[in-house]
């Protein structure tokens, strides 16, 4: 009887020491909190239709993809997204640009709704350097109606912001610089939408 409850002890200790081990998983998103930016000049709402947004292979993976050194990236077991880095790349901007625009992302919603604007966005870069920085590096598109011919505009942007210590202090700079690109897309989107002859940003 000793040695059955001596073998379970050590059993249950052994539980505990592995769960113990085990580092807890954090979950991260890109869509910033409603309200934490600051507001937009009233202007008249655009609706807008955003495509599926591409992301590198490399980066598009459940857990942060963060690099080490000139040439080395490491997969953090624990640190994860909670959505697919496309989806959530997606909703970030989709979020920054009903803000910017006033209006509605009516991608997937019916015939009758006939958005504005159709607006394209793909990551060629995803760089996550903890206390350091965070880059994106994007090509996107802005295509709408001006009277009776079409106009479009196509562009590229790469932000770089600069981060603290802490793999949430790496997301909130991945959020800043989407918040960026939106803005940008955004300013090209209004002088497409009112007939205007519209420039992608200075590099």
């Amino acid at each position: 009887m000793i040695r059955i409850r001596t073998r379970l002890h050590g059993l249950t200790l052994g539980l505990l020491l592995a769960g113990c081990a085990s580092a807890p998983l954090h979950y991260y998103t890109l869509v910033a909190p409603a309200g934490g930016s600051e507001p937009v000049a009233a202007a008249s709402p655009l609706s807008f239709e955003l495509m599926p947004v591409n992301v590198p292979a490399q980066v598009d993976q459940p857990q942060l993809v963060v690099r080490e050194g000139g040439q080395g990236v490491a997969l953090l077991g624990s640190e994860r997204w909670i959505a697919p880095l496309a989806d959530e790349v997606r909703g970030a901007l989709s979020a920054d640009l009903v803000r910017q625009l006033h209006g509605a992302d009516l991608s997937g919603m019916a015939a009758g709704e006939k958005p504005r604007l159709r607006i394209k966005l793909d990551v060629r870069r995803f760089d996550s350097a903890p206390g350091a920085y965070a880059l994106i590096d994007a090509a996107w598109s802005v295509r709408a109606a001006a009277g009776d011919s079409p106009a479009a505009l196509a562009c590229t942007t790469r932000v770089r912001e600069v981060v603290g210590a802490g793999y949430p202090a790496l997301v909130q700079g991945h959020q800043r610089a989407i918040a960026q690109i939106a803005a940008q897309i955004a300013t090209a989107a209004r002088a497409l939408a009112d007939g205007q002859k519209a420039a992608c940003p200075a590099a």
